[in-house]
């Protein structure tokens, strides 16, 4: 660890209330890269959600289903390192699901295409 960021961290250590003292000096807590590689993949579930609004037919199986195996392969991880890190947990576990949801609506909408084809084919 440098020199900078560790009296970086033992001066804001000194401010920190006692309340949060235990999450401050945790394995996982803020002073680690496991506390903040969570919080910044947050990015990835909230554009997830976003996507929602997106039309099925913009979406890409290929890219959500990437995405749904990383979470779910992560999801695991989380629990077989230790400490445990239920923050990476937490936020590959919404990467999974939205990602999963994604994959759903992408297929659906492929159904349907295929279905209107096929009664269209039928009328000719």
């Amino acid at each position: 660890m440098s020199v900078v960021y560790r009296n970086t961290m033992n001066a804001i250590g000194k401010i920190v209330p006692k309340k949060v003292q235990p999450l401050w000096n945790h394995p996982a807590g803020p002073q680690t890269i496991f506390f903040w590689a969570p919080i910044c993949k947050w990015g990835l579930v909230i554009a997830g959600l976003s996507d929602l609004k997106r039309p099925a037919n913009q979406l890409s199986v290929k890219q959500s289903g990437s995405l749904f195996v990383t979470g779910l392969i992560w999801t695991r991880y989380s629990l077989a390192i230790t400490p445990k890190n239920w923050s990476l947990f937490s936020v590959n576990f919404f990467v999974a699901l939205t990602s999963l949801y994604q994959i759903g609506r992408a297929i659906m909408y492929q159904r349907e295409q295929e279905a209107l084809k096929a009664a269209s084919s039928e009328e000719k």
